[in-house]
Parts: C-alpha cells; structure tokens; sequence
C-alpha cells in the first residue's frame, strides 16, 4: 500500500477542536487522516482503546465510519458508542478505560459544519497537539498499518444510570419544559426526564441534523424563543436548553429571562463552596464582574482564564477547581463528576438546588446585582488577520497605561467597568463585550472598543443590538 500523506484544509485545525465546513474544508479524507494520526499518537503512548461517538447531524455518520477506519488502520480496539451527546463519549471513555476518544460533531455551528472533539487518557486533546496532527499527517508520520477492530458499545443506560445518581432535590416539585435543539442529546433527555420527579414538557426533542425549530446555540436570545413561550405558557419554573451536541446549556427562568452562563454559575456555585469552602471557581474573560465578585461573597476563590472548553479543563485539573464555566454555557464539575463539560449533568445539579431551595430560579436572579452589559458582540475579521489585531490592541492599551488583563485577548478594566476584546478560536471574528454600572458608562466603553476597532482598519462591531441587563 503506498505511504500515507494528507494534508488539512488551513482553517480547520483549531485551537481546541477541528471543524470545517462538509465538502468545502472537511472531508471524509480528513476523518480517516485524523484517526490514522490519532491513532498513532495513541499507540505511541502505549494505548490500545479508543472510544468514538457521533452526533446527529447528516454528515456524522459517514464521518465517523471514516475516523474508525483511521483508528482501525493503526491496529487499535476502537468502541463505537453510537450517536449520542459529546459527555457520554467523555463517560464512555471512563467507563470503558479508553486510552483515547473521540466524538464527531458540528457541536453548535450550522448544519453543513463538522468536525471533532478528543480526548488522550483523561485529557482534553487541544493546541498545539491538534496541530501536530496536521504535520504527522503531512509528513506521514504514522504507525505502520495494522488490523484493529471495531465494537459498537451501548452505554447509553449506564450514562443515564450515572446522571440520575447525583440528582438531590428536595420535596418542591418542578414544571420544566426541555429544548434539546434537535441536538444528539435529545434522545438521552428523553429517557432522563421519564425518570426523573416533577412535570416535563420536551420541545424539539427528536434528533435531526438540518435543525428545523432553529440554530442548536442556547446562549443566544432569538434561538430561546420557542423555549420562552413555552415556559410561558405552561407556568413553568424554568426551562432548560441544549446545544447541537448537549455540552452546553442555557436557561431561562419562570418569567422568561434568560440567564446568562456566568448568572448560572453563580447559582450552581453557591451550592458546590457548601461542601467545598474556599474551592477555586473559573470563569472565562467574558464572564461579568458580578459572578467573580459573588463566587467570593460566597466564600469561594473567583480565576478568571481563557475562553475555550479544552483550556478549561485543563486549567480545571491543575487548580483542583470543583467547578468551572463559561459564558457559551459550557459547565464543568469535578463535585462528584469527571470535570468535564457536561450540559445533561448541569441541568440534573441545577433542578436538585431549585427542588430544595425556598427561592424560584427567578427570584435568584433578580437577587443578583443588576449591572448593563452588551451581549456577546461577533463581527468578521479572517482568520490570518484576528490576532493581529488583539496584539495591536494591547501594544496601544500599553502605552496609554490601561489596566488590562491579557490572559485571553484583552480584558479592560476602567471607572465605568470593563470591556473585552478577543479572537474567537473557532470562527473567523472577533468578540467583543462590555459591562458598566449606567447607561452612560456602557456607551463609553463602547465608544472604547470601536477606537480600538477602528484604528486597527476594521469596521466597529453593531452595537444596536439590545443592551442585557444582569
């Protein structure tokens, strides 16, 4: 058989995943290129098991068919989990003691991306060993061809088993209504909710990959629409949403609001410094001041770090944090989970604090500090050209004596707040963000970041969107 050589597509080895959009920057070459890479790097480490998952969307199955043969190719046991949602390939992974994983989805893009997520051992696979993929794949650098074998495993039932385990809720039983998006957990919410106390209404709960209701990304207002007029109608408590591969989540509460990553954690928080007092809590640097502030209120140690679930998680495992999250609505525990990012389980933890407590989810959010802030602004900038521009930013915040936090992008703290800006590492923008105590504050510091903008050559993002106020 002649040498292996492939070469990707630029733009879709990413910083903490691979993603690209079907038949233009991804292909089926690629999935088989990236398990014969993969695999390869397994086997050097002495690994034997891989476990693999897909999501919902048209393109997975094929995708996954391809990376299987990749893996199989370097002589590996690869255990196919079926189509499910991305945690219950990270469960899988532990339940089965894989020495990898490695789940194909488009997690929240539109319906014609895909792309991969993984995992080597217990660790987030991102950085520079995604770029090392692409230079094996380029070089041939792979293990010589092997027969592996392939099992599909069912761990659908232990996954569930596992969630319902940590639900500790109280007497008070809640009317939920679900938006699984059409997603590759809606299946799983269905046989969670079957068993779990309470009233439960589910939206959009079969699996289907050109996502009719609307875009599987809960963090965003219009895409809750349908979710709000539900819990609307039915007097719901709260309801509860996924993205296109349920390692997010988004909330809204009984009055329809809805709640931010950073409102969620704060109440997911107070519950975990209980058990854990003083344990370290980590935010991205999108997140408001206010949760920062109330983590400590709290009795907890607020770490502010980059956005990015891989970084997360591995910033997670060195600070021993019990807890994380960020603004895109990913949430990890480590309290009695795997520290992964798993939008099913936050959902379980999160009905267990409002079945005991005496407050609504409502009410706990009206009790936070209100501040205004904008929502989180995207606007275009290429790929080749987004951290420049932040390194151009932050040389001219230098000179002028800003206080910044540069951990990711540029954080900027003045009187009136802060604002942020920073390269998206997944799509070809930049995002922007800005939180202020009044009205007139937040417009200085949007007039702030368009000074920036504009002096780097770029068109300042649209600031019209509605101002959220939390």
């Amino acid at each position: 058989m002649p040498a292996f050589h492939h070469a990707f597509h630029p733009t879709s080895l990413r910083e903490y995943d691979i993603r690209g959009i079907v038949g233009k920057t991804l292909s089926g070459a690629d999935a088989f290129a990236i398990g014969r890479c993969f695999g390869s790097i397994v086997v050097r480490q002495g690994g034997k098991k891989v476990a693999v998952g897909y999501d919902g969307r048209l393109s997975s199955p094929e995708m996954e068919a391809q990376l299987v043969a990749g893996l199989v190719a370097c002589g590996l046991e690869v255990a196919r989990v079926g189509c499910g949602p991305t945690p219950m390939l990270y469960f899988a992974a532990y339940e089965l003691g894989a020495d990898g994983a490695a789940m194909v989805t488009g997690s929240h893009n539109p319906p014609d991306y895909n792309g991969f997520k993984m995992m080597l051992g217990k660790k987030p696979f991102f950085g520079e060993q995604i770029q090392e993929i692409g230079r094996m794949a380029e070089a041939g650098d792979v293990v010589a061809e092997a027969s592996g074998s392939s099992t599909k495993v069912d761990v659908s039932d232990a996954y569930l088993a596992r969630l319902l385990k940590d639900y500790d809720g109280g007497e008070r039983a809640l009317k939920v209504v679900w938006d699984p998006g059409n997603g590759s957990g809606a299946e799983i919410t269905q046989r969670m909710v079957a068993k779990l106390p309470g009233h439960h209404t589910i939206i959009n709960g079969e699996i289907d990959g050109t996502f009719p209701a609307h875009h599987p990304d809960p963090t965003v207002l219009k895409n809750l629409a349908q979710i709000i007029a539900e819990v609307k109608k039915q007097g719901a408590d709260l309801g509860i949403a996924f993205d296109g591969d349920a390692d997010r989540i988004g909330a809204v509460d009984g009055e329809g609001n809805m709640l931010f990553g950073d409102q969620l954690l704060v109440v997911l928080a107070r519950d975990v410094l209980k058990n854990h007092p003083g344990g370290t809590i980590i935010a991205d640097v999108k997140a408001s001041q206010v949760l920062f502030d109330e983590v400590a209120k709290a009795g907890g140690t607020p770490l502010m770090w980059k956005t990015g679930h891989s970084l997360i998680k591995a910033k997670m495992a060195e600070t021993r944090a019990p807890l994380s999250g960020e603004m895109s609505g990913h949430i990890f525990f480590a309290d009695k989970w795997y520290g992964f990012d798993d939008a099913l389980y936050g959902a379980i933890r999160l009905l267990g604090i409002l079945a005991r407590a005496d407050q609504s989810l409502a009410e706990m959010r009206a009790g936070l500090p209100q501040v205004l802030n904008t929502p989180e602004l995207r606007f275009d900038c290429p790929d080749e050209r987004k951290f420049g521009v932040i390194a151009e930013v932050k040389e001219r915040l230098a000179q002028s004596g800003a206080k910044v936090n540069d951990v990711d992008g540029v954080r900027v703290l003045t009187e009136d707040g802060w604002w942020l800006l920073r390269a998206s590492n997944t799509q070809a923008v930049l995002v922007a963000r800005a939180e202020a105590k009044t009205e007139e504050g937040l417009e200085r510091l949007k007039r702030d970041i368009a000074t920036q903008v504009e002096a780097s050559g770029l068109q300042a993002p649209d600031f019209s969107g509605e101002n959220a106020g939390h």
